[in-house]
């Protein structure tokens, strides 16, 4: 956990893949709102800044999966692993936490496709996951464990520098959060951070785009045919999103809501 630039972070994480990933918004002052509770968590209202290039225009977030002591923490987490600078948004300002949670709320995070029968043996870093805990059952249990042991100060209510100190502790390894390693919870938080910063804003992250236009990336764009005979140019247009009509509104896969129904 360093201050890192934009460029470091696109070279280092294989942005350009990421981009268009389909896997199923902070301010440390900044809580969410409980407006129901539900069995794995609570939906909550969390109001959330736009991106420089958006005007004064103010978003909101409805959590379906995150709790507002789960929502404080990770919109505090990504505003750290990408923090916005003074010509572009970061992770919160890219709406990064609303992917995270419409991801966990949905198959995703309930393990659809993972092997779920045991038995549950330690593995090696080459055979991957190896937990019996399902994506939203690892941040659930991992998340009440860090706003346990951060009760006194809540993640969310730390200076800058003690966020990246604490969350250089997690990437090292060697702490337990209720039975998830550290580094393992990291890197799940980590790997989300880039695909919601990068994926299509259908996917309920990148909000405007920032990162496709921050890159140059074209988005997806319905056809390239004359194009294909030339090479080496660059493509100077506005990206363009799978969800974005002919009027240019970009509309969210309804099968992960980006507010609750």
């Amino acid at each position: 956990m360093v201050e890192i630039s934009r460029r470091v972070v696109i070279q280092g994480s294989g942005a350009v893949g990421a981009m268009i990933l389909p896997v199923d918004e902070l301010c440390a002052h900044t809580s969410a709102t409980k407006i129901a509770t539900q069995e794995n968590g609570a939906r909550t209202q969390s109001p959330h800044p736009a991106p420089p290039s958006a005007g004064a225009q103010q978003h909101q977030t409805t959590y379906l999966f995150f709790n507002a002591d789960e929502a404080a923490l990770i919109e505090a987490a990504v505003a750290r692993l990408i923090p916005k600078d003074d010509e572009w948004g970061g992770a919160l300002e890219a709406g990064v936490p609303n992917y995270i949670d419409k991801q966990l709320a949905g198959a995703w995070g309930a393990g659809e496709r993972l092997y779920r029968s045991g038995p549950w043996q330690p593995g090696t870093p080459s055979q991957g996951y190896q937990l019996p805990l399902t994506p939203a059952e690892l941040f659930h249990t991992a998340l009440r464990a860090i706003n346990q042991e951060l009760s006194q100060t809540p993640f969310a209510q730390m200076s800058s520098d003690q966020q990246d100190e604490y969350l250089k502790s997690l990437e090292a390894s060697g702490k337990d959060l209720g039975g998830v390693p550290g580094d393992l919870f990291f890197t799940h938080l980590w790997e989300c951070t880039l695909e919601g910063f990068f994926s299509d804003p259908v996917y309920g992250g990148n909000r405007n785009m920032v990162s496709w236009r921050m890159i140059g990336f074209p988005g997806a764009y319905a056809s390239y045919y004359d194009l294909v005979d030339q090479h080496g140019i660059k493509i100077d247009r506005p990206p363009t999103s799978l969800a974005e009509d002919v009027h240019g509104h970009v509309h969210m896969n309804p099968n992960i809501p980006a507010r609750s129904p």
